[in-house]
């Protein structure tokens, strides 16, 4: 029977059977492709039909959330420093942890947003609440920054020291706005990504290659959204009206709320396992009580329910987990059907938490990267608004000086997707360097951009010290910082695709918007650690005239041994990396004959 004729005589078959839902097999050449998603569903419930859901075009939709939002926050937070110490009248330290604590509670709020998206809203349904919270914090700071009631008076020039600051009321009406926009922002974030790689099929060799590609193109395209907040927000707010810019915020989230909920019937969507926090507990409570026993030689002999197709293999890794799943009596319930989840635990449920607890030594030693991070939106716009910005009669607002920082992102991730993924394809036979390679290349260029950027300093310093502090504008170029932000900026096209790369790729399943959260909240350590260093660098170095490392003025500081510490910290935080990494390099499968080699010698408690 010829190919069409099979392709026909199936047709008709499925044109007899009354059911809609019928799963077309078609034969091509050896192989097969069903037309349904076996682990997703369309917006009624049924089996996502190939054909009609998933795809670029929805994952696009996607895309266009996780654009606006972008420009919604960095349109805030890179420019948020002028406006606490310009309009708020606000040191330049509390300025900086103001900014930097906003955008750690954004990241940190990702663990909450995948928590509810995993064990009861779905990600669809995240993302729609979310995405509404942050269309209310956006417009709730446009009223609070168009409101004078809502500022202290205005400062005059010359007699600047003796400013006030904005009193209590103020300041609460403005930290409501920016937590509402956090709230929704770790919503989203903790969602998006997990939502746009559920519309490819990692089984299907199309659209896993697709998958590939998508990574880089979602930090491509949210890059050009803060690039627009970068230049054309940050523009609007220095030269037009600062509540202006953050209403078309609120506006472009909201058009694209409503181009996200249009492809509704073309989505696909996985069905929640339950919360996977209450499974990690599980297996770790299950562990803990049979801590004296000793795990059997052979490793079949370990509890096992799951279905031969989603099994996971055993490991040796965390071998103290694997006691979960020894088999004892009271195990199973009073029938005998299913076992207490809080005292038995299948080897596959065990081996999912293990994969969860090999993310987190790349976690912990991918803090820093954004540590260096949040240098870029506060410190390093306060030099630039120092320093000569004048280009022809045109002058550069300080916080736009962060384009160069996402025109690095952009050509790094261009250069990388066009011509290093297809050459490194042909010589190594992969699309591109591994994930943990792309976050070692972050870590090394963050580094070398706190160097750069200590240099700078030491120059723009020695300028102010030869013109004298109280200089409004210091004669030397904005320039001078470009290659701080180019440096650091690189580092974030590697570390990110390579970060959102690995803790999709490495977790379980039923943990990939967990894994997502995870993954962001190391941004949001970052941004805290910054404040942390901040206010400890402040303490220990503040003189009795009230300067030191971080003056109120950083003309009179000492920013660049600020910067200076952060490289130092950087190349110790490498180091520390490479290990991880070598540890946590995906294990073989462990067939299922002895461990008696494994267990020999040593126990199992000693091998966690």
């Amino acid at each position: 029977m010829t190919s069409y004729m099979l392709k026909e005589f199936k047709l008709k078959l499925s044109r007899s059977i009354p059911c809609r839902r019928v799963i077309l097999v078609y034969a091509y050449g050896e192989g097969k492709m069903s037309r349904t998603v076996a682990d997703a569903v369309d917006y009624k419930g049924y089996p996502a039909d190939r054909i009609k859901t998933g795809g670029w075009v929805p994952a696009a939709l996607i895309l266009g959330i996780e654009i606006c939002e972008r420009l919604s926050t960095m349109g805030i937070a890179v420019n948020l420093v002028t406006y606490l110490g310009g309009r708020m009248h606000l040191p330049s330290a509390d300025s900086a942890n103001i900014v930097t604590d906003f955008m750690g509670t954004s990241f940190l709020l990702c663990l909450l947003g995948g928590f509810l998206a995993d064990s009861f809203l779905g990600r669809y349904r995240t993302i729609a609440i979310f995405t509404l919270i942050q269309i209310l914090g956006t417009a709730t700071l446009a009223i609070s920054t168009e409101l004078p009631q809502l500022r202290p008076p205005p400062c005059h020039p010359r007699v600047i020291n003796n400013c006030k600051q904005a009193n209590g009321f103020q300041m609460g009406i403005l930290y409501m706005a920016l937590y509402l926009i956090a709230l929704g922002t770790g919503g989203l974030k903790s969602s998006v990504s997990g939502f746009g790689t559920d519309q490819f099929d990692e089984k299907h060799e199309k659209e896993k290659a697709q998958m590939a590609f998508f990574f880089n193109r979602f930090v491509f395209f949210i890059s050009m959204g803060t690039l627009t907040a970068v230049t054309v927000l940050v523009y609007i707010q220095d030269e037009a009206n600062r509540s202006l810019a953050y209403g078309i915020c609120s506006v472009s989230m909201f058009i694209a709320f409503l181009l996200f909920l249009s492809g509704t019937r073309r989505y696909r969507y996985k069905k929640s396992l339950g919360s996977p926090i209450v499974c990690i507990f599980q297996v770790i409570v299950a562990a803990l009580s049979k801590r004296k026993m000793e795990l059997p030689y052979d490793v079949g002999m370990l509890y096992e329910d799951s279905p031969e197709a989603s099994r996971i293999h055993h490991t040796d890794q965390f071998q103290c987990l694997d006691k979960a799943s020894i088999v004892v009596e009271g195990d199973f319930g009073s029938n005998g059907s299913s076992p207490n989840p809080w005292k038995l635990c299948s080897v596959t449920r065990v081996e999912e938490v293990k994969m969860m607890g090999r993310l987190l030594p790349v976690w912990a030693t991918t803090i820093i990267f954004w540590t260096t991070y949040a240098q870029m939106i506060t410190f390093s716009v306060q030099q630039a608004s120092t320093m000569e910005r004048s280009v022809g009669n045109f002058q550069i607002p300080a916080g736009s000086l962060t384009v160069f920082f996402v025109t690095a992102i952009l050509i790094t991730l261009a250069v990388y997707d066009r011509l290093v993924m297809p050459l490194w394809k042909k010589w190594k036979g992969q699309p591109g360097f591994t994930d943990l390679q792309r976050i070692a290349i972050g870590l090394i260029l963050s580094t070398a951009g706190m160097a750069a950027a200590a240099l700078a300093e030491m120059k723009r310093l020695s300028i102010a010290k030869a013109v004298g502090g109280n200089t409004t504008t210091l004669p030397i170029s904005v320039f001078l910082l470009i290659p701080q932000f180019f440096l650091v900026g690189a580092g974030e096209a590697f570390i990110y695709t390579g970060q959102l790369d690995f803790f999709i790729t490495k977790s379980p399943k039923g943990m990939k918007t967990m894994s997502t959260g995870l993954f962001l909240s190391t941004i949001s350590l970052g941004f805290f650690m910054s404040s942390f260093l901040v206010s400890v660098v402040k303490k220990i170095t503040q003189t009795r005239n009230g300067q030191g490392w971080l003056a109120d003025n950083i003309n009179y500081g000492r920013l660049d041994y600020f910067y200076g510490l952060l490289a130092i910290l950087g190349l110790i935080n490498f180091v520390a990396y490479s290990f991880c990494a070598v540890w946590c390099r995906p294990q073989k499968a462990k067939p299922a004959v002895e461990m008696e080699s494994v267990v020999k010698g040593s126990s199992a408690e000693e091998k966690c």
